[in-house]
């Protein structure tokens, strides 16, 4: 299945135009609509607020060696 995201602004009117997918002409798609909350203005000091962070194994300890900071 393929799934594209795409964000728009209701018009005046309730509607939305969706044009450039990537998908066939007559090919059966499903459209979600979820509403969004206006994206806030990033913060130049805190570029990573707000964003996922992944950590792979959180409890294994780091040599020293390891840290950039001390290159």
């Amino acid at each position: 299945m393929k799934a594209s995201r795409v964000k728009k602004k209701v018009a005046g009117n309730g509607g939305l135009h969706l044009n450039g997918l990537p998908f066939r002409e007559g090919e059966l798609v499903e459209v979600i609509i979820l509403s969004r909350e206006e994206e806030q203005n990033q913060n130049p000091r805190s570029p990573l607020r707000g964003k996922v962070i992944q950590y792979i194994d959180p409890t294994e300890s780091v040599a020293q060696d390891d840290w950039e900071v001390l290159k």
